[in-house]
């Protein structure tokens, strides 16, 4: 195909530049040739006539009036291979663990989402080793959900957990504008876990140029997919999208586009939709499920707004835990009748008498708990807060569940937590045989 070479630049910003040309697609990739003769990588992210503008993948820094444009005719595309996995991957594709480059298969980035009629019903557990999740707000295949959490929370740490604890057959992590301390942390966890060989990474930092950030959730899906089609169950970790939605308001801006709420772009939803909506369990083939990290000062910021329209529950990080109140994965139904018997009902239980718990710490203030049981119940909100919300502790969901039974032993009496008698007679332990309960120390 001949490729046909542009001058004459019209305007260059931050991130993005503008030149008349002909015969131009959205999203085709092209190369600016730089008067030395070195090359970069820029899409077509507008078309208004001949008018066509492009983003820099290396951003605007030593783009000038003097260098050429050609473009390629095809879009962005990754290489794909099961040489992959262990490797470390730029925003843009390339290797940045000092491996090789791959150059086997390309796959399309960016490119339409699984045909509805191919994808099934969620109906399979995804483990996480995370007892807050496993037990009160199971994952599901095919799942897409975020994680809500104010900047400073420990969120990543807990991505790095997960990708080293989950049952799944491969791990994507994309991350976008990370600290180096960051990026070193998901590596070294990976490795010291034995997770290397199932792991891809893609990584920007915040050094990095934002339009490689923005290709990051775009490059982990398209490779993840891939491996979905060949049977494998795929979990893709990002973090962080409200960082990757602020580049995406940067660039819109370049671009002098009307804002919307915040100054975001008023495609913000369609953007984030059109990432999230990757997530499939496809029929003949495998799954692919979305785990995303969404930081916030509170829930009416246009990100995790418009993110709770679009994802299957939320779960929210505070203070350095899991959050039971608020957090929800609207497909745990799906699959935690078919994992242990007593699964949702100890599960319902433990809700319930927290809930109840919580307004004894109110009226606590008044000074009005002075009763046994009331008393009983703030013990129990102790121990459920030390044993199960801590998002580091690691426990198959088995030992989480009888760790819940446990802790109900330990505070109440059987009449008192609401379960049948047929499990209370299958479960309920034996006085003095607390399996996994931890020692309490007194300062």
């Amino acid at each position: 195909m001949l490729q046909k070479t542009y001058e004459n630049i019209d305007s260059i910003g931050r991130a993005i530049l503008s030149i008349k040309a002909q015969r131009v697609h959205n999203k085709e990739l092209a190369e600016v040739i730089y008067p030395n003769g070195q090359k970069a990588f820029a899409q077509v992210i507008a078309l208004d006539g001949d008018h066509v503008t492009l983003q820099l993948f290396g951003g605007g820094f030593g783009v000038s009036t003097d260098c050429k444009i050609r473009f390629l005719g095809k879009p962005m595309q990754v290489g794909f291979s099961d040489d992959m996995l262990g490797r470390v991957y730029s925003g843009n594709g390339q290797p940045i663990d000092g491996g090789p480059e791959l150059l086997s298969d390309r796959v399309r980035v960016a490119g339409p989402s699984i045909n509805p009629v191919k994808r099934l019903i969620p109906k399979e557990m995804i483990r996480t080793g995370v007892p807050m999740i496993d037990v009160f707000n199971t994952l599901v295949r095919s799942q897409k959900i975020p994680i809500f959490a104010k900047a400073g929370e420990p969120y990543n740490r807990l991505l790095a957990n997960i990708a080293t604890q989950t049952d799944a057959d491969v791990i994507i992590i994309g991350g976008v504008g990370l600290k180096f301390d960051e990026y070193h942390y998901f590596r070294r966890r990976i490795e010291e876990a034995g997770s290397k060989d199932k792991t891809i990474m893609f990584i920007h930092t915040h050094r990095d140029s934002i339009v490689e950030g923005l290709m990051v959730p775009d490059m982990a899906l398209a490779v993840a997919e891939q491996f979905a089609l060949q049977g494998k169950n795929v979990f893709v970790l990002l973090s962080d999208m409200t960082q990757w939605s602020d580049y995406l308001r940067q660039v819109a801006n370049a671009q002098d586009q009307i804002p919307a709420n915040q100054g975001y772009p008023g495609d913000l939803y369609s953007q984030l939709a059109s990432r999230y909506e990757k997530a499939a369990d496809i029929e003949g083939a495998g799954s692919l499920t979305i785990l995303g990290v969404t930081t916030m000062d509170d829930v009416t910021h246009p990100v995790p707004d418009n993110t709770g329209y679009i994802t299957e529950g939320q779960f929210f990080m505070k203070d350095g835990y899991l959050e039971l109140f608020g957090s929800l994965s609207r497909l745990k139904q799906q699959v935690n009748d078919r994992t242990r018997p007593d699964h949702r009902s100890i599960m319902n239980a433990m809700a319930r008498l927290l809930s109840e718990a919580e307004e004894r710490v109110k009226a606590q203030k008044f000074g009005s708990v002075k009763d046994d049981y009331s008393l009983r119940l703030l013990d129990y909100r102790k121990t459920f807060q030390r044993e199960l919300m801590n998002p580091f502790r690691y426990l198959e969901l088995e030992d989480a569940l009888d760790l819940c039974w446990e802790i109900l032993a330990q505070n109440f009496k059987k009449e008192e937590v609401g379960l049948s008698s047929k499990l209370i007679e299958a479960y309920w332990p034996k006085k003095g045989k607390f399996k996994i309960l931890k020692e309490i120390t007194h300062d």
